[in-house]
């Protein structure tokens, strides 16, 4: 099992205690694995930080931002496709939205029942600053990071996540 130049971390320290409870178990997963866990966990808390300092909850910046890149309006359909929930929390998040000022509701045309939602003044120049403070922060948590070691770690977790290089 490899250890951090650096001397052990809580990962190595885990590893090692079920190594002395579960010797005949291979672990080796656990040192990339665990790591992306924590990692997971900063990650959030940085995100919720990003975007609290934009005045958004992440959920709301994830629902601002598929109708950003969007570039135009979408249906709730789309957004819970984009967003990945469920459509009855979407119709709570796009009230919560409506009511902050956040996106506009008005009926679809092409559908009697649906609705289409555009993102307003205000939440575009909200999604904005929260992305730009997202890719600042995210930046400084990197720094120590070469931006070949951050290709090759792109790459490898384009791999686990999807399958593909």
């Amino acid at each position: 099992m490899p250890h951090s130049a650096h001397g052990d971390d809580e990962v190595d320290l885990l590893i090692d205690a079920w190594s002395r409870l579960l010797p005949e178990v291979d672990l080796t997963p656990l040192d990339v694995m665990s790591r992306l866990r924590r990692a997971a966990v900063q990650l959030a808390k940085l995100r919720a930080r990003a975007f609290g300092q934009a005045g958004l909850a992440v959920w709301e910046f994830d629902v601002l931002a598929a109708l950003r890149r969007a570039g135009t309006e979408l249906t709730a359909t789309q957004l819970v496709t984009a967003t990945m929930i469920g459509s009855a929390a979407m119709t709570t998040r796009l009230d919560k939205l409506s009511e902050r000022g956040l996106v506009g509701r008005r009926p679809n045309p092409d559908d009697g029942r649906g609705i289409l939602v555009s993102i307003t003044h205000d939440g575009q120049r909200r999604v904005d600053a929260a992305m730009t403070e997202l890719v600042r922060a995210e930046a400084a948590a990197l720094r120590g990071v070469s931006p070949a070691d951050q290709a090759k770690l792109a790459a490898v977790l384009r791999l686990l996540v999807d399958g593909r290089p």
